[in-house]
């Protein structure tokens, strides 16, 4: 596809609204909660540690004034003063440019990355990855995150933990009784995956959990009560397939049921692993059928949903997701260049993406995920949420590789200032002249007129980005946020 080039301005307003216009205090959302950590053993603390080694509790890092727009609503009832918890899937990203990727064989390709991981290559290659990236992406937006996962008491443990302390974001140790388990053993080190780039950009992953029929932490088969505490004073509860790799099925599926009978919103990406767990064991299986009947919220790409489904049109298929769903509200189907789809009961939102140069899509679907958490927590208008995600996902592609080289702030504001949609209207008229049976459409253009035409409204996007800037540009002005 011809993307192309363009040329970001950014000024700051000349006015900017008082924070009470934009941030009407609300008494719900202003009490801090203390998480109690429990580490998985004794560690050496080390300066700004947000583990503390004697087990006391820390208070999860603040970015931001929580719920803080104009008339939005939580979406959660009692006092959640986390915005967004994510469960598992926290591991180091060693990023390598090799000669060619590694071979398709098993073994050939675990004898290759014994070979990488025979001496720690140079800390400049690290990166933090799996759903720190969504993590970190959020707590740019000014939400307030914690993971939840295991680290190793290791360099690469306390790289991941400096990582997360700097983008102000807490994490809870999911290991509460450890005896019986050999601590010094690989299975309880940090999750490394190599992340490794051919000559050609392409990209191979592996990582330890690719070799093993368990999960890499089968170990764990409870959830702590600080874990529990987490999940409670959190509105979302996001989980990936990847998680599946670390953590048992009946593991996630406890989580999932306290976080349902807490009140709190269920965020679930299959990704790449949502074919392979609808093939899996019958643990995987019926997790699978768990997360996609009683999550919230649930994020795929196109080819996911037709996986699922066997529905090529991914707005009859996110129809079907919705369907099936006990819980779900909305589906968000993600199809790169060309835009997203966001489908609920009664409506469906199209929104073209924003025109880049892409430099790397890693991370992309991840900062993606971090702003429809934003959308959805403050009960924005869909298109809206769409918009942002779109932009969010657009400027991490900009830069080169997850973890904090996601998205800033700064340039999600430039790349909305810009304005410049990848608009394909034969790709989207074609899509929804397929019998796409809804109440209401909303599309998102840049130079089409507010109003509606039978069942389409379309909506201008500046519309749209002069309702989300004054937001943005509140919390960047604040230094909520980095930037």
């Amino acid at each position: 596809m011809q993307l192309q080039t363009i040329t970001l301005k950014s000024t700051l307003l000349d006015h900017v609204p008082s924070p009470q216009s934009i941030f009407p205090q609300n008494p719900r959302l202003t009490t801090t909660v203390t998480l109690p950590i429990l580490p998985p053993f004794p560690i050496k603390s080390w300066p700004n540690s947000i583990l503390h080694c004697n087990g006391t509790g820390v208070s999860a890092p603040s970015n931001s004034q929580n719920g803080t727009a104009h008339d939005w609503k939580l979406r959660s009832s009692g006092v959640k003063s986390i915005d967004v918890a994510t469960l598992g899937n926290l591991c180091v990203d060693i990023v390598l440019n090799v000669p060619q990727l590694p071979p398709p064989s098993r073994d050939a390709r675990k004898a290759y990355m014994d070979q990488l991981s025979a001496s720690p290559p140079d800390k400049q290659y690290w990166e933090a990855g799996g759903n720190c990236n969504v993590a970190i992406a959020a707590a740019r937006l000014g939400l307030d995150c914690v993971t939840i996962g295991h680290v190793g008491n290791e360099i690469y443990g306390r790289f991941l933990l400096d990582v997360l302390q700097d983008e102000g974001i807490g994490m809870v140790g999911m290991s509460e009784d450890t005896d019986g388990v050999d601590t010094s053993s690989a299975s309880y080190e940090t999750l490394l995956c190599w992340v490794l780039v051919d000559p050609s950009q392409r990209h191979g992953f592996c990582s330890r959990a690719d070799f093993s029929k368990e999960p890499a932490f089968s170990w764990m088969n409870k959830l702590s009560a600080e874990v529990k505490t987490a999940i409670k004073h959190s509105k979302v509860l996001f989980c990936n397939g990847y998680g599946f790799d670390e953590l048992s099925p009946a593991l996630i599926i406890s989580a999932l049921e306290y976080a349902a009978q807490v009140g709190t919103s269920i965020f679930f990406d299959p990704g790449p692993r949502g074919k392979s767990l609808s093939s899996g064991t019958p643990e995987e299986q019926r997790a699978l059928s768990y997360f996609l009947s009683t999550s919230d919220v649930l994020l795929l790409t196109s080819d996911e949903a037709e996986s699922l489904t066997g529905i090529r049109n991914p707005i009859t298929a996110g129809q079907e997701l919705l369907r099936k769903g006990l819980r779900t509200k909305w589906v968000v189907v993600k199809m790169g260049p060309r835009g997203s789809i966001l489908v609920t009961k009664s409506s469906i939102s199209c929104a073209p993406a924003f025109k880049v140069n892409v430099t790397d899509t890693v991370g992309c679907g991840d900062s993606f995920v971090a702003a429809v958490a934003f959308g959805f927590i403050h009960n924005m208008p869909t298109v809206n949420t769409l918009t942002i995600a779109n932009a969010v996902g657009a400027a991490t592609a900009m830069g080169c590789g997850a973890g904090r080289n996601v998205a800033t702030l700064e340039r999600v504001i430039e790349l909305m200032r810009a304005s410049n949609l990848n608009e394909d209207n034969a790709f989207w008229n074609e899509l929804l002249d397929q019998n796409v049976n809804a109440e209401n459409i909303t599309f998102l253009s840049r130079f089409g007129i507010n109003g509606s035409s039978n069942s389409l409204n379309h909506v201008n996007l500046q519309k749209v980005v002069s309702e989300l800037l004054p937001k943005l540009e509140y919390s960047q002005l604040e230094g909520k946020v980095p930037s």
